[in-house]
């Protein structure tokens, strides 16, 4: 070989930049479409559940499914990193629910959710509750095919949580402030909190609820109600 034509000379390495993250975005954006226009079809409300861990979704939905049994059918998706701890919660009110164990993954994605609605049975007309990881960050990326996604704040976290966590905001359709039974007891502004979260995203709704004494609970039940009425 020699060092005058070149013949010693290596090719020069094409390589190609793959976009992973656009990748698993494009992804979960057709499966998500495919879910939402699942549930046009079932006339499923379906309502994507996000917060902090400890917030008090799982027992926001106990006492909302209670609350609707014999008027309007439900079904449950659970998405949790280990356990059936809550579907089981879910399943005592006698309301289909499955649970859906990410693993490593921090929060459900589309795909996770059609898997799940093949093990749950048809609901026409009902609500789909999706019970996400708790996590504040990682589940504002995913697009579930839902209708309307629920935040939920707890007045145990701080009122400047939306500003931390901006993200989860920007999409919202409704601010949940939960366990204001305890709002004596701890250092939490609930206008703060809607003011803040409303930098974000203006004329965000929000109410004001506790699952444990039910105070502020028909105020949920009217919004849900509502929100059936502005998706017909």
């Amino acid at each position: 070989m020699c060092g005058h034509c070149g013949c010693d000379t290596q090719p020069p390495v094409q390589t190609r930049v793959i976009d992973l993250h656009r990748d698993l975005m494009d992804a979960n954006h057709r499966q998500a479409a495919h879910n939402r226009a699942y549930f046009h079809r079932q006339r499923l409300t379906a309502l994507n559940l996000v917060s902090s861990p400890g917030a008090g979704k799982t027992t926001l939905l106990e006492i909302t499914l209670q609350q609707l049994q014999g008027r309007r059918p439900a079904l449950v998706i659970e998405g949790d990193q280990q356990t059936e701890l809550d579907a089981a919660r879910i399943r005592a009110t006698g309301t289909p629910a499955v649970q859906v164990q990410t693993g490593q993954a921090c929060h459900l994605d589309a795909s996770m959710v059609h898997g799940a609605l093949h093990e749950l049975p048809p609901a026409p007309g009902g609500l789909l509750f999706i019970e996400n990881v708790g996590n504040l960050i990682c589940p504002a990326q995913f697009d579930l095919g839902e209708r309307a996604r629920v935040v939920l704040v707890s007045v145990t976290e701080g009122d400047d949580k939306p500003l931390k966590y901006p993200g989860i905001f920007r999409d919202a359709d409704l601010l949940l402030i939960t366990k204001t039974d305890l709002l004596p007891h701890v250092n939490f502004d609930p206008a703060r909190c809607l003011a803040h979260a409303r930098r974000i995203r203006p004329q965000l709704p929000a109410l004001q609820l506790s699952a444990t004494s039910a105070e502020g609970l028909d105020g949920w039940l009217d919004w849900l109600r509502q929100l059936d009425t502005e998706g017909d």
